[in-house]
């Protein structure tokens, strides 16, 4: 590998990418339903109702357009838990690296 290859591997494992394994998943917040729930758009193409459950509901701030990490419910496709928010600028580094979903990819 040449240097450049590995400041890109160093990079890319600073920021947390979705676990396929687990059934994880890109998302873009598209509208706070309050009570800690939200509607998000995610990288299937589905729009799914989201939870932000309590161990991350005060230590995440999520607003709309924000990049999250979301995994649909096993039962209950319509839904999903919300793991992570990226920052603006992981969301850009992510979009100016091709890690994202063109379906998701508004932070061009």
């Amino acid at each position: 590998m040449t240097d450049e290859e590995k400041d890109f591997n160093e990079d890319l494992s600073r920021v947390i990418l979705p676990n396929p394994n687990k059934g994880e998943m890109f998302g873009i917040v598209e509208k706070m339903l309050g009570s800690s729930r939200l509607t998000v758009m995610c990288a299937d193409g589905k729009s799914r109702v989201g939870r932000i459950p309590g161990k991350i509901r005060k230590k995440m701030w999520i607003k709309e357009g924000d990049l999250v990490i979301v995994k649909p419910w096993s039962f209950q496709d319509d839904r999903a838990d919300v793991t992570y928010r990226y920052t603006k600028t992981q969301a850009s580094y992510l979009s100016r690296n091709k890690i994202l979903p063109e379906i998701l990819d508004v932070f061009k």
